[in-house]
């Protein structure tokens, strides 16, 4: 797994006088599943549509299995397969018919395409209800569906964008696990997502991406490594009776406690030992009429990391 099939160098992205994506730059190597984990908003979309050559690079460059996505954008395509964020199908026709019109697209047909067909409706466990619209499929089948596309014609590297947003837990597993099946099967993947439990499962490698920056990069073991050894404690209070913003830095003060934030009615704690300086933050927050409504600690995590890197909590 060391040779390299995609490169990214430099990316940059401006729409007007939003700088979405700000010198992005990354390797994936053949045979692996490498996350970009970012919030809503952080470039994740934006990065994988010059990628897939949608969107020219404002500045910079990405080589995929040698290609440059600026100049040989026809080369790129024949070896990406891209599953997006948005359901691509047209729900009025089956969801055969679908795969069928878009491997047609892809220059496919006969014999060949009719397999391919089988093959994919098969790894995404939907044979059975393939003569069926697509406009009767829930929101999981419709997304699986829509991985069968992006694998018709058998790509190099298959990019998926959010696959499992909006959907429930049992397709959301389904389509994990077709991911690392495929994964196993020797297909690279790049995989966007905010969910840090799918980039902790499914990637070898994981770049952490914020306001357009890629911020960390590493396998999770590395990076959890950057934040040392410190718990993440999530506090939630009931902040009718006191601010709890002005907890934060009396918080942050008590020996043990390395960093400490606000969202929302919870507070956001990073200490090197949750069990030292627990006493002193209950004690603060009861000496200030704030009642504790919920309490978790958390060893070291992606969120932690994430956490370190920016001050805040990775969220939706």
């Amino acid at each position: 797994m060391s040779e390299t099939i995609l490169k990214a160098q430099d990316l940059h992205k401006r729409f007007d006088k939003v700088h979405a994506v700000q010198g992005v730059s990354f390797d994936i190597r053949q045979g692996e599943i490498f996350s970009l984990l970012g919030p809503n908003g952080a470039g994740k979309t934006t990065t994988i549509s010059m990628l897939s050559c949608l969107l020219t690079p404002t500045k910079g460059d990405a080589q995929i299995d040698g290609y440059s996505v600026r100049t040989q954008a026809d080369k790129v395509k024949q070896v990406i397969g891209v599953v997006p964020q948005e359901i691509s199908l047209y729900p009025d026709l089956s969801a055969r018919e679908n795969l069928a019109f878009w491997g047609r697209m892809y220059g496919m047909g006969g014999a060949q395409l009719k397999e391919r067909i089988e093959a994919v409706l098969d790894i995404v466990g939907l044979s059975q209800r393939a003569k069926e619209k697509v406009e009767t499929y829930s929101g999981g089948m419709k997304r699986r569906i829509n991985i069968a596309v992006g694998l018709l014609h058998q790509p190099k590297i298959l990019f998926m964008d959010e696959p499992t947003v909006g959907i429930d837990p049992q397709s959301r597993r389904r389509i994990l696990d077709t991911v690392l099946e495929l994964n196993k099967k020797g297909l690279t993947v790049l995989y966007t997502t905010h969910y840090m439990e799918e980039a902790a499962e499914l990637s070898h490698r994981i770049g952490i991406i914020d306001h357009g920056k890629l911020i960390a990069l590493g396998t999770q073991e590395e990076l959890t490594r950057t934040v040392g050894e410190y718990d993440t404690l999530h506090i939630s209070v009931d902040g009718s009776k006191t601010d709890p913003g002005a907890l934060v830095e009396p918080i942050g003060k008590i020996k043990g406690v390395h960093r400490a934030s606000l969202e929302d009615s919870s507070f956001i704690i990073q200490a090197e030992d949750a069990n030292t300086v627990l006493a002193g933050i209950i004690a603060q927050l009861d000496k200030a009429g704030a009642r504790v409504l919920n309490l978790r600690v958390d060893e070291p995590n992606l969120e932690a990391v994430f956490l370190h890197l920016t001050g805040r909590a990775l969220r939706d």
